[in-house]
């Protein structure tokens, strides 16, 4: 092993020779670059290989080729490039096969090395990688992709791309993102096509051997790529997703027409394809801008494009009643309300139709119970306030196990101060089951702290304590103990602590906040502190490193504490606590010894 060590090194004198010759580096950082790599090519030639040692001396060699960049531009030498870059590139190539090969699965890796190789512009080395690549990785579509691409763009061999394409689909003869791309490659290539014919024809020169083929020109292979990938694929997404890439090139109307024949005749009761089909309005029948044109005739143009839309959606919903149909027809009209525009007319045009369309979802009983907070917080934003209360009781009525429409209706009904606020608790609390109720209780009790006097306030608290399951009832007993701390004081919220405690589960921020109302005080005793931190540490003491770490430093800092009592504490936390929660714990209280706590 030393020798072929030692051999390696020996390789690297003459670029290092190089180096110092020309003035790039000092004698003592090439010794220092020896040393370096010295170190490096042991790790990389023991017996138990890791992959970190391997990828510590490519990043090692990629910053000398940066450092030696940066160098060459500031002195401006240019010179020796075969001798010095090339054969750190040669050696980082083959870090990067070694790599590969001993970790073929490795995905990561062979991105590390795609994106060297395109970094230093080493095409012929990153054709070989990707070749390498996908026999390992064939069934990656996205490295498919990824290769041709670059053949395409880089390489600008429409040829290889296009036998990579095919290539990948007869691994994954079902991919949709493949099919994609292979057709965008098609037009690619037709569109550059053109452009070369329309260059010659305009220089006046002899195509002579150059045949440029119509079909080609016109988008004939993408046309037949789509019309296969037809065959294979359902579902109308992948049909949009072909047609806006087809958007993208102004030669293919044919073949734009053709898609959208395809896609109302084999998806017309699809919501996507009429979602599509309705905001293909606004786009057709726009007028081209021009100096006479008013800014009225923009709003009214405007106003005529979203008519039509929704004309095509009223058709849509009639065709197609369902929930998602009703879904894109609302999103439209949200999209449009948001949009800015000066005028108000269209602004209150654009409301009034956003809330006609949630009124006939409702109507229909098609209205996702998302889409009622949208259509309330509209209404409450326009300052309908009244059919804001019709509406969220409607919702209500139609998702009455739903916490979320309770909720939202008691808001509403808090926010108008109306008088029925208590019944309709009353009615939420009935019909929802007690898992899940927290929002509705914590919504009660705040809205009671704020309106109803003390006695009834502490009777919902008493009553949230009984209604919500265990885990919820530890929010109920944080919000409790501050409420009666505000309102009751110190003796109140003591006799409450005391009772609390004797109904599990608790929380950590309860006995905090206990432990808190205690320091603020003024005659704070350290015995209800021991006290405080005692009942917390034999709930939270096997899993809370912080908890055991402030009881010591309350005893080495209360005026009444007793820091011979902080051994004691150290030795039950180390009993105490579980798996690396005791190392956390020794190094921190290592700390607040040292005064850095």
């Amino acid at each position: 092993m030393a020798e072929r060590i030692e051999q390696r090194l020996e390789d690297r004198i003459p670029e290092l020779e190089q180096l110092e010759r020309v003035g790039l580096f000092t004698r003592k950082e090439i010794r220092a670059v020896l040393r370096k790599a010295s170190a490096l090519e042991y790790k990389i030639q023991r017996r138990a290989l890791r992959k970190e040692d391997f990828i510590n001396y490519i990043q090692y060699e990629v910053n000398l080729l940066e450092l030696i960049k940066k160098r060459r531009a500031r002195i401006g030498y240019s010179f020796k490039k075969d001798e010095i870059e090339y054969s750190i590139l040669h050696r980082v190539h083959s870090l990067f096969n070694r790599a590969t090969g001993k970790w073929k699965d490795d995905v990561q890796l062979w991105l590390s090395h795609v994106a060297f190789c395109k970094q230093w512009n080493a095409k012929h080395q990153l054709s070989k990688v990707f070749s390498t690549m996908l026999a390992i990785h064939s069934n990656k579509p996205a490295l498919w992709i990824m290769a041709a691409k670059w053949e395409m763009e880089t390489r600008l061999s429409s040829e290889s791309a296009r036998h990579l394409f095919l290539r990948a689909l007869r691994f994954h003869p079902e991919c949709p993102k493949l099919y994609q791309e292979y057709f965008r490659m098609e037009l690619m290539h037709a569109e550059k096509q053109r452009k070369e014919k329309k260059e010659f024809e305009q220089a006046k020169m002899d195509l002579g051997e150059f045949n440029y083929s119509e079909e080609i020109l016109n988008g004939e292979m993408a046309r037949i790529v789509y019309r296969e990938a037809s065959q294979k694929i359902k579902g109308v997404e992948f049909q949009l997703a072909v047609l806006s890439i087809a958007k993208l090139f102004d030669f293919t109307q044919d073949l734009q027409k053709e898609i959208l024949e395809s896609l109302q005749t084999r998806y017309a009761d699809d919501p996507l394809t009429w979602d599509y089909m309705a905001r293909r309005e606004l786009e057709l029948g726009a007028l081209q801008p021009t100096e006479h044109t008013t800014k009225q005739k923009k709003v009214s143009e405007m106003a005529q494009r979203e008519e039509r839309c929704c004309a095509v959606f009223d058709e849509a919903v009639r065709a197609v009643p369902t929930e998602d149909m009703w879904k894109c027809y609302i999103t439209f009209c949200l999209e449009r309300y948001n949009r800015k525009t000066n005028s108000e007319e269209l602004k209150q045009k654009r409301l009034e139709r956003t809330l006609s369309v949630f009124s006939k979802a409702h109507e229909s009983s098609l209205l996702p119970e998302a889409h009622y907070k949208q259509w309330l917080q509209l209404l409450l934003d326009s300052s309908l306030s009244e059919k804001a209360v019709e509406v969220v009781e409607a919702a209500t009525r139609h998702f009455s196990q739903s916490v979320e429409m309770w909720q939202m209706r008691l808001q509403v009904l808090i926010q108008l101060k109306r008088d029925d606020v208590t019944q309709c608790f009353e009615e939420a609390i009935k019909h929802v089951k007690s898992k899940g109720t927290l929002p509705l209780w914590t919504l009660w009790v705040e809205w009671s702290e704020g309106t109803n006097c003390e006695e009834d306030t502490e009777a919902l608290y008493q009553r949230s304590l009984h209604a919500t399951t265990p885990a919820e009832s530890v929010t109920m007993k944080e919000m409790y103990l501050d409420w009666a701390y505000r309102n009751g004081g110190y003796k109140k919220v003591k006799r409450l602590f005391a009772s609390l405690c004797e109904n599990r589960p608790f929380s950590l921020d309860f006995f905090r906040k206990m432990i808190q109302i205690e320091k603020e005080q003024e005659s704070c005793k350290m015995l209800h502190l021991r006290e405080y931190y005692e009942r917390a540490l034999r709930e939270f003491g096997s899993t809370n490193t912080d908890l055991w770490l402030d009881y010591i430093k309350e005893e080495l800092s209360h005026p009444k504490g007793k820091p011979e009592n902080c051994g004691s504490i150290h030795w039950r936390a180390m009993k105490m606590l579980q798996g690396d929660l005791v190392e956390d714990f020794v190094s921190k209280y290592t700390l607040l010894q040292t005064g850095h706590l």
